[in-house]
Order: C-alpha cells, then sequence, then structure tokens
C-alpha cells in the first residue's frame, strides 16, 4: 500500500498515474494526514507553493530504506487559469517521477507523458516552431522521456506529418462500429456482443446503422465538409452475413466515399468469419485496405485467450485476400499474452514474415478492467516486463528487416509492460485514419453502438467527445434519436 498525502494541489489522477507504474493502482490511498503513521510502508508527500517568482514543488517518498526528496522551481509561461493548472499538473507529474525514480530504482521509457498519445506532445512542439534539437532537449529534461523514446517519437511524428499536414478544417475521417464477434477474447475490453447470441439483432442494427449513417452524411454535405477516411472496425465487422454486409457498404459507398477520400478500411479481424465471397466483396465496395488479425501464430496462445480458429485458418484467410486482390493487409500481434515466451513470439514473426502482410499493429497487452483476464489476474501465467520488453525489441527488430518502419503510436492505460502499441508498415502504406485518430486534429465522427466522436475546433484549440451507447439494445432503442443528434452535433463544426 502508498498511502498519498498532496499539499497545494488536487493532482489526484496525474499522481495516481505515476504510482501506478511502481504498483497496483489499487494499493494507492490518498490521505489527509501530512505525517505518516507508524509501520506504513511507503508514504508520499507531494507539495505544490506558487509565489510571485513561479512555483516551488517538493516530493518526498518514505519507506523501509530511508527517505526520498526531490525539489524543483518552474516559472509557468503565459496563459489562463486552464493552462496554467494544466502546466501545475506537469510539474507535478516531473517532481513525483523524479524522487519515484531514485527511490523505486526505476526509469519510465516515456517519463511524465502517462497519457495515450505522448507522440502528439511532439507535434505541439513542431507546430510551435521548436527544432528537433531543442525538442529532444525539452523531451528528456522535463518530460523525462528515455533518448530511445525521444528518437522514436520524432521519427513517428516527422512521418505523419506527411500524412496529417495542413490540417484541414473541412475534413473529417469517420469510424463505423460493428459490435459483434464470433467469440469474446480474454483480453477484450471493447463493447462487443458474441454473434451466436445476439444474431437476431444484427438485421435491426444494420437498419439503424445505415440510418444514423444517412443523416450524418447530410449533415456533413450541408456543412461543407469532406470525408478523408473511413475506418470499419469493431467488434469483427465480418461477423455480419454476406447481405448484410452488403447493405453497409452500399450505404458507405453512397454517402461518405468520393474522389478525395485517402483510404478506406475494413477490419476482417478473424479468420472464422472470412470466406472467398466477403473477401470479394470487400474488395468491390473500394475498401484500399484491410486487417486480418492472428494477435499470435501459436495455437494453444489462441486457444487460451478464446479464439475458435487454427493458425492454418490465418494463413489461408491471409492466402485468399491475396488471391482476390488485396495488396494493402494489416496485421495485429499481441506481446504479453500470458503462457507466451520469447521463442513463441519469433514463431509468430517467423509465420508473419512468410505471409509479407504490408503492415503489422503490435501490441503491448494491456488488462483492462471490462476484460475477462482482469477478472482471471490471480490465476493467469503472466509474463515478466523483462520478457515484454524483450518481446518487443526483437518485434520491432524484425520488421524493420523487413523493410517496414514505425508510422503511428499509441499507449494504453493498464499495460503489462510502460511499453507501447506502434503500427509498422512497408513505405507508402500507412494507415492513416489511425494517425489522425491518435493525433486529434481531424475530427472523428463516430456511427454505431460504442462508438466515441472526437469534434475537433482547431481554431479554439479544442475538442469534444460525443458518446453512443455501448449497450447495443440502448442503442437500437435509441437509433432515431442518435440519428437525428447529428442535424444538431455537425453544424456546430
Amino acid at each position: 500500500m502508498i498511502r498519498v498525502f498532496t499539499e497545494g494541489h488536487d493532482y489526484y489522477y496525474e499522481v495516481a498515474d505515476i504510482l501506478a507504474n511502481y504498483c497496483r493502482r489499487d494499493d494507492i490511498e490518498f490521505v489527509k494526514e501530512k505525517v505518516p503513521a507508524a509501520g506504513r510502508s511507503l508514504f508520499v508527500h507531494s507539495m505544490l507553493n506558487p509565489h510571485p517568482d513561479g512555483v516551488d514543488l517538493q516530493c518526498s517518498i518514505t519507506g523501509d530504506g530511508g527517505t526520498v526528496t526531490k525539489t524543483d522551481r518552474f516559472r509557468p509561461s503565459r496563459g489562463d487559469k486552464l493552462e496554467i493548472r494544466k502546466q501545475y499538473k506537469r510539474y507535478v507529474k516531473h517532481n513525483l517521477l523524479k524522487a519515484a525514480e531514485e527511490f523505486f530504482d526505476k526509469s519510465l521509457p516515456w517519463g511524465i507523458l502517462t497519457g495515450i498519445r505522448p507522440v502528439k506532445m511532439i507535434h505541439k512542439l513542431m507546430d510551435q516552431g521548436l527544432g528537433e534539437e531543442d525538442i529532444k532537449k525539452h523531451l528528456t529534461d522535463f518530460y523525462r522521456l528515455a533518448p530511445k523514446k525521444v528518437r522514436l517519437g520524432l521519427e513517428i511524428a516527422r512521418t505523419e506529418r506527411e500524412f496529417i499536414l495542413p490540417y484541414d478544417p473541412q475534413k473529417v475521417s469517420v469510424y463505423i462500429s460493428i459490435p459483434f464477434c464470433p467469440t469474446r477474447c480474454s483480453y477484450c475490453s471493447f463493447p462487443s456482443n458474441d454473434i451466436s447470441r445476439w444474431s437476431g439483432f444484427t438485421d435491426a442494427y444494420v437498419e439503424c446503422l445505415t440510418d444514423e449513417i444517412r443523416a450524418a452524411a447530410a449533415a456533413l454535405k450541408e456543412r461543407g465538409l469532406t470525408c478523408d477516411t473511413v475506418y470499419i472496425g469493431g467488434g469483427t465487422p465480418t461477423s455480419l452475413s454476406l447481405s448484410q454486409l452488403e447493405r453497409l457498404f452500399e450505404s458507405v459507398g453512397q454517402n461518405f466515399i468520393d474522389s478525395g477520400t485517402r483510404e478506406f478500411t475494413v477490419e476482417a479481424g478473424r479468420p472464422d468469419t472470412l470466406d472467398r465471397r466477403k473477401l470479394e466483396l470487400i474488395k468491390e465496395c473500394g475498401a484500399t485496405r484491410i486487417s486480418i488479425n492472428p494477435q499470435s501464430m501459436n495455437f494453444s496462445t489462441l486457444e487460451r485467450i478464446g479464439r475458435k480458429h487454427t493458425v492454418q485458418d490465418i494463413i489461408d484467410a491471409f492466402e485468399m485476400a491475396r488471391r482476390v486482390g488485396h495488396s494493402n493487409i494489416n496485421m495485429d500481434i499481441i506481446m504479453g499474452l500470458p503462457g507466451e515466451d520469447e521463442g513463441m513470439v519469433a514463431n509468430t514473426l517467423e509465420h508473419i514474415g512468410d505471409l509479407k502482410p504490408e503492415g503489422v499493429t503490435v501490441h503491448t497487452l494491456a488488462i483492462k478492467r471490462a476484460s475477462r483476464l482482469h477478472e482471471e489476474v490471480a490465476v493467469v501465467d503472466w509474463v515478466n516486463e523483462e520478457e515484454v520488453e524483450a518481446m518487443m525489441q526483437r518485434t520491432s527488430g524484425y520488421l524493420k528487416s523487413m523493410g517496414m518502419k514505425p508510422y503511428y503510436l499509441y499507449r494504453q492505460k493498464y499495460m503489462v509492460s510502460n511499453l507501447e502499441n506502434i503500427g509498422f508498415c512497408l513505405p507508402r502504406y500507412e494507415g492513416i485514419y489511425n494517425m489522425q485518430i491518435m493525433e486529434e486534429k481531424q475530427t472523428i465522427i463516430a456511427l454505431g453502438a460504442g462508438a466515441a466522436s472526437k469534434l475537433v475546433y482547431l481554431s479554439e484549440d479544442r475538442l469534444e467527445r460525443k458518446q453512443n451507447p455501448k449497450s447495443l439494445q440502448h442503442y437500437l432503442d435509441r437509433a432515431g434519436d442518435i440519428a437525428a443528434g447529428w442535424r444538431e452535433t455537425i453544424p456546430r463544426l
């Protein structure tokens, strides 16, 4: 248990974000006592003191081995109260991390950038006109990033800027949620419904979804906005029947796809939902990119995580996709799946090397509260941090040897290690939607159950979120109001 006393600030979330890298989040308790009670194993005192010349910070961590104390002084830059508060939060995290790194003898590769979009900060510094050397110094000295993460972040930012600049408020991207899967994987926390139990609702869902598509598209057209990219995800979109997919793709094509649309991605993730006709349909409807996602190419792992297909099924689906003409295929894999070791990861990589996809997204396992793995935490054969780091290094090296480069990156809470998810691809096969959703400089109109829109107001440097109901039944019950809501929301963009 780590007990924490804050003085001069109430940045509990930020403090917990740092400390959660050194203990279980559930073991962090905020207390109202300034002096630790006798017998407490760990006590953190974080203090912030603004004054006319700037702000002073001090953090002390006390445990059985003694006390580590770190002090800092900063002068906030100009800004309104909200901006100053954001700066103060960063100062508290910086000061706390300095103390924690020494006390626990463990550095965090991403420093105080505990959010899921570390590259977004690099873009912000670039947009302010800073050169790369100044950015490197700022990221290492203040944000406390490890040099290798600074290099990775800069490499990805340079690549992304080829595709996301100039920022254009007249363009949006569209995400379409299909919340059905053949089975629910043990690590999954997305809103998804077992198709065998909910198949009676899929026709109604497609009908409601196409109504929402038409309503959103009409509002976009009236506002003079055009569609940059379209991404159909889930769940597993190919869980739908062929006729349902035909209706969905027809609606998407009529309402969103035109000569200015740069990318159209369909997740065809599970091989047990694919056949030749579905893959042909995806190609015929104009999709420029698909994903076939094994997560692992080890059958024992597939069984353990709840997949109902074999490694050969993945290979067969991939080769079938090639035969019908798909020339931009991404594959997702996960590092740190229970029971896996570095040799098993090497086996997965060898299979991927044989298949030669255009892109591979490498995830670090995140144990979300809504997943089955979170409930099984006491009995699962977890992979330790050092092994996951070795897996990531091996994977990165292997994909680079295939001619791929990292092109987008994001992090998640509750990851097995303090690492990241990275998208790799061959040059000119970058997933544009993936970059736009991460860097938050383009509005994402998200449709369907569980879909979360991001409404970007570039001139105000502001972001609003609009969440559709996660419950399939609630979405169906409110479908009319949800569709009508776009006629009010989109004109404000």
